[in-house]
């Protein structure tokens, strides 16, 4: 792609797929008990195949040039779950065109790296891992992600950690936030528009206590430290859009809603966003369209679409 070319980025998240196949009792001896009866009771209803199924035929014919999906892509986090996304993630096109984050839902408990995570490698290397052959003991550990493509730098931070049940906590960590503030760093001095990827809402306000980014404060202060263009999360299952201020101006913060779901409430219904992202001349020209899923119709429509401009700090 030329640098001067616009960069056409779809953004989704919590698709919550679901697999009951073979699945043993032993499995249901923790916290994957209370997301199987959550299932059984109503989200079945709610998270549909189907929607799924249109997202993939939509995103082919789009042809955007990357696709960003911020967690929660399993429902129990079973092994068995991992396998099946890993096959709609091939679907999709050239891993390298694909960037995962993990999300709660896919840490319900602590797994075994290669039964799970290993499936979604390829998803989740940075530009300096592609073709890496070792594993990781803890997935954690391949974060902060860093993709550079065209004028665009990718940076997805895991916020995906094993908590107690009934609760839906995320968290970054020292570690990951020493990383990430050397990449905002590095890439803000090479004027690329800086795209932060997370699952959890890193600003309050958007979902309960026991649903928190725990260390938000900390991954705040470095945003505000070393600046971003864009930051996209899931996990609030409804579209918001809120802003962080930062010195000298704000970074949109911008979620979707379940991608798979037939939300009663307009704002929870399965949506996903295509951000056409274009170099100025003296600010970055943003264009976000929303697409919603129309259950009359069975496919996803327009909803809207809407320009902002993003200081330009090249």
């Amino acid at each position: 792609m030329a640098d001067n070319q616009p960069f056409r980025l779809a953004h989704f998240s919590d698709l919550h797929l679901f697999s009951g196949r073979d699945l043993a009792v032993s499995e249901l001896m923790n916290k994957r008990i209370l997301g199987y009866f959550s299932w059984r009771l109503h989200r079945r209803t709610k998270h549909r195949r189907e929607i799924l199924s249109e997202l993939l035929q939509d995103l082919q014919l789009l042809k955007v040039d990357h696709i960003a999906i911020t967690g929660d892509l399993t429902h129990l986090g079973r092994p068995a779950e991992f396998s099946k996304t890993q096959k709609l993630l091939d679907s999709l096109g050239n891993a390298s065109n694909i960037s995962v984050v993990p999300g709660n839902h896919d840490a319900y408990i602590a797994t075994n790296w290669k039964r799970t995570y290993a499936h979604w490698r390829r998803y989740m290397d940075s530009d300096s891992d592609s073709g890496t052959t070792g594993t990781e003991s803890d997935p954690v550990a391949r974060f902060p992600m860093l993709r550079i493509r065209g004028q665009t730098a990718l940076i997805g931070v895991s916020t995906a950690r094993p908590s107690p049940p009934f609760f839906a906590t995320g968290k970054v960590g020292q570690l990951q936030m020493q990383i990430l503030e050397n990449r905002l760093i590095e890439t803000g001095r090479q004027g690329l528009f800086r795209v932060v990827l997370i699952h959890h809402p890193p600003v309050g306000g958007l979902v309960s206590w026991r649903k928190r980014l725990t260390d938000a404060a900390d991954f705040c202060s470095v945003i505000k430290r070393c600046g971003a263009e864009l930051i996209l999360h899931g996990h609030v299952h409804r579209g918001s859009q809120t802003r962080l201020e930062i010195p000298g101006g704000s970074v949109r913060v911008i979620s979707v809603p379940a991608v798979s779901s037939l939300g009663r409430k307009p704002g929870s219904r399965a949506r996903f966003h295509i951000y056409q992202i274009s170099p100025g001349q003296s600010d970055w020209q943003v264009l976000i369209t929303r697409y919603r899923y129309d259950d009359a119709d069975k496919r996803f429509k327009v909803e809207d679409s809407r320009h902002f401009p993003v200081p330009d700090s090249r």
